[in-house]
C-alpha cells in the first residue's frame, strides 16, 4: 500500500470517527494579519456552512466529494474567501487521495503553519495568505520536481479555466 494511501486512510479514519487522537479546536486563531478580512457574520453570510467550516475552522471536506478534485481543464485555482489566484492546473496532479492535489502552488499565494491538532503527527497546515482562509496540509510524498503534495479542500477553491 502506498505511503499515501495508508495516511489518507488513517486521517480519514480520524477525522470522521472523532477519535481521541484529536484534539479540540475552535474558529481559526492565529496572530497573523491578512489583508482581506471579515467579521464572522460576513464570513457565515458568505460561505455554505461546509464551507464555514473548511475554511474558517480548519475543517476538512469528506474525501472524492470536490468535483475539483476530477478538474482536468487549464485554468487557475483561486480562493474561495477573497479570489486570490492560488494554484495553476499545470501543477495539479492526480494523487489518489480524493482531494484535490497540487506540487507546488502560486508564488506568494499560501501561508504556513505547524499543525499540531493530530497527537500522533505534526503536519504543515495551508492557508490563503491574503484572506487566511484554511485550504488544506502540504505533505513530503507528492511527486518531482518539488516532492510536495499540497492537499486542499476543493471547496475552499473556485475554477476558471483557461481562456480558449
Amino acid at each position: 500500500m502506498q505511503r499515501r494511501t495508508f495516511l489518507s486512510g488513517v486521517s480519514l479514519g480520524l477525522a470522521t470517527s472523532g477519535a481521541a487522537l484529536v484534539t479540540a479546536r475552535g474558529a481559526m486563531a492565529s496572530d497573523e494579519t491578512f489583508e482581506v478580512t471579515r467579521t464572522e457574520a460576513e464570513w457565515k453570510a458568505m460561505l455554505s456552512d461546509l464551507e464555514y467550516k473548511v475554511m474558517r475552522e480548519e475543517g476538512t471536506e469528506r474525501a472524492f466529494t470536490s468535483p475539483l478534485n476530477d478538474e482536468s481543464r487549464n485554468g487557475i485555482f483561486h480562493c474561495k474567501g477573497c479570489d486570490l489566484p492560488l494554484y495553476s492546473s499545470e501543477h495539479k496532479f492526480d494523487s489518489g487521495t480524493g482531494w484535490p492535489s497540487f506540487w507546488k502552488s502560486l508564488p506568494d499565494a499560501i501561508g504556513t503553519k505547524p499543525d499540531r491538532r493530530l497527537l500522533v503527527m505534526v503536519r504543515t497546515e495551508c492557508h490563503c495568505r491574503r484572506c487566511g482562509s484554511h485550504l488544506g496540509h502540504i505533505f513530503d510524498d507528492g511527486p518531482p520536481p518539488t516532492g510536495k503534495r499540497h492537499c486542499i479542500n476543493g471547496v475552499s477553491l473556485t475554477f476558471r479555466p483557461a481562456a480558449a
